[in-house]
């Protein structure tokens, strides 16, 4: 059973959808790690890409499969520290998560544990390692580099001396540089080089590490130069999902939030975000006074008031990586450039042919160091070679830099609504392209498609879309509710996929199956005891009963469907 020792960023953890590229290699690499084979790696993205939610979900899966990784979590605060008191937060930390692994107890992963709790703990257990390092710890006193060596060994020590395997995740790897301070007053120069004190156990194969960066430049630096660059595995995470993760999470996101789409606008908010669950999230909780997502206009309306209004969350976040750079490059032939490269990212350019293209009366040189700064800002990337560059592969980027410059450049400001009407168009002409969007999600999302389907069609028999239903009348669908849980008399939990009450009296069970495979006799006894339950729980209700299955159905189900008047599909059209 999935558990949530670490609470994750995202919040529900129904919020995180996807990823599934991702975890696919990462499980790999866990899977070695046992045979000592795993090697420690960097994920590099920007802001508000999931990273930081996708290695808190690798911990809590790490803790909750209780198996020979003992996972340890630990994010880099962005504020000043003095090297003693973050050395102890450090350990306590992870002695705290390795503690709560052994025991069971997700509690010590929320609050750790004080030096004190965490040396009684170990005599008691005969954990003679811990007992020395809290000693070690609290009889240091000024000598704060071998506070800080105890504490930064303790995982690789740890997984040697008691041959276990831990994985070490340390997020936001870079504000080390930053933030850490020999003094407790903050006089001296920050220690830049703390990065360096991993050189070692960076190597490890019994506790190998796995940082994260949000300034994918600055991270690569600090790898280069205090890591050694092939100590660490690259792994380049994009913040875009595969069109149907993202549908997918277009789908989630309405239903916890209780925002009403449609089939038809859930595609358009997909393709509109470019499958980015960020930018689907901002449009879904967006501020926006006229937000209304169960209409084409009203998901234009409230996109383009992401891109375009300033203080909206998505412009936000971006704001700090534009404002970064702009002192450096706040001119029009800057603003071209990053422009040009953002607009055409599909391949490389030279500063002469940037020169050329754009007709820049600058030297090359110049345009070569602007080049640079927008490098060290990651608002483009280093090409394959040192004097080819990219614009960086984030369509959501580019969005907002047209809303910022384009007009200065072209003397004339974008029209996204406009832009979005045309995608709808295109969108609607091909009615067949959107029915199989939504088909190819059925596998994973049908009860979600169907409980929209219920929400946004008005007045609708259930005969329309399952065979075998006699009850004609049209249905005026007013709340529908998704895995709801039915009590039998003997404490059984059963619980029913789609419940969808018509304010005619008449309430809806649905059974969805998206096995490939089609069900059998079994599958509608199991979901005929739901439906009498229900029945007998309601009594005041007109109980119609129905199953969607992709998979189709055996002639043993369709005989016991047709035996209690159940209605059958293989398929709804979704739009």
């Amino acid at each position: 059973m999935m558990q949530y020792p670490l609470k994750e960023k995202i919040g529900h953890p129904d919020l995180f959808v996807g990823r599934s590229r991702e975890f696919k290699n990462f499980n790999q690499w866990l899977e070695k790690m046992p045979q000592e084979l795993s090697k420690s790696r960097v994920i590099l993205a920007r802001r508000k890409s999931g990273k930081t939610v996708f290695v808190q979900r690798l911990f809590n899966q790490l803790w909750s499969a209780n198996g020979q990784i003992v996972p340890f979590y630990f994010s880099v605060p962005e504020t000043k520290m003095w090297l003693g008191n973050f050395a102890i937060r450090y350990y306590r930390t992870f002695a705290s998560q390795y503690i709560s692994f052994l025991e069971r107890n997700p509690e010590l992963v929320r609050q750790p544990l004080s030096l004190e709790k965490i040396k009684k703990y170990a005599e008691e257990k005969n954990l003679m390692l811990f007992v020395d390092d809290v000693e070690l710890l609290l009889k240091q006193g000024n000598n704060h580099d071998a506070m800080w060596e105890t504490a930064y060994s303790a995982p690789h020590r740890y997984a040697s001396v008691y041959d276990r395997r831990v994985v070490v995740i340390i997020d936001e790897f870079q504000y080390l540089t930053q933030f850490v301070y020999p003094d407790q007053l903050f006089q001296a120069p920050v220690i830049e080089s703390m990065p360096g004190s991993f050189h070692e156990v960076v190597e490890s194969k019994v506790a190998p590490m796995l940082v994260t960066g949000s300034y994918i430049s600055w991270l690569l630096e600090i790898c280069m130069r205090y890591l050694e660059a092939g100590r660490l595995t690259k792994w380049y995470m994009s913040p875009y999902l595969p069109p149907d993760e993202g549908l997918q999470a277009v789908y989630k996101y309405a239903e916890l939030n209780g925002e009403p789409v449609t089939n038809e606008t859930a595609v358009l908010i997909n393709q509109l975000c470019l499958s980015d669950p960020f930018f689907i999230s901002c449009v879904i909780q967006s501020f926006y006074e006229g937000r209304v997502l169960d209409t084409t206009e009203g998901v234009i309306n409230t996109v383009n008031y992401e891109i375009t209004f300033r203080k909206s969350e998505l412009s936000e976040t971006w704001k700090e990586y534009i404002e970064m750079t702009l002192p450096k490059i706040n001119d029009i032939h800057s603003k071209k450039i990053l422009l040009h490269l953002s607009k055409y990212n599909q391949r490389e350019w030279t500063p002469r042919e940037l020169k050329q293209e754009l007709q820049l009366d600058m030297p090359l040189e110049k345009i070569q160091e602007k080049l640079h700064l927008m490098v060290e800002s990651d608002l483009i990337m280093q090409g394959s070679a040192d004097i080819d560059y990219q614009g960086l592969q984030d369509g959501t980027l580019y969005l907002v830099l047209r809303h910022r410059f384009e007009k200065e450049i072209a003397t004339f400001a974008p029209d996204f609504r406009h832009d979005f009407q045309l995608e709808l168009d295109a969108l609607k002409k091909d009615k067949q392209r959107l029915q199989g969007m939504l088909n190819q999600l059925s596998g994973k999302m049908a009860e979600y498609q169907l409980a929209t389907h219920f929400r946004s069609h008005k007045r609708f028999a259930l005969s329309d879309y399952f065979r075998g239903v006699q009850d004609e009348t049209r249905l005026n669908i007013i709340e529908v509710k998704l895995r709801v849980i039915l009590q039998r008399a003997d404490g059984k939990a059963l619980e029913l996929d789609v419940v969808a009450e018509s304010d005619c009296g008449r309430v809806v069970l649905v059974e969805v199956k998206k096995w490939q495979r089609p069900v059998g006799a079994e599958v509608m006894t199991d979901f005929w005891e739901k439906v009498q339950l229900y029945q007998q729980q309601h009594p005041d209700q007109l109980v119609l009963a129905a199953v969607l299955s992709l998979g189709g159905f055996t002639a043993e189900a369709l005989a016991a469907g047709e035996a209690h008047g159940i209605g059958l599909t293989e398929q709804i059209e979704w739009v």
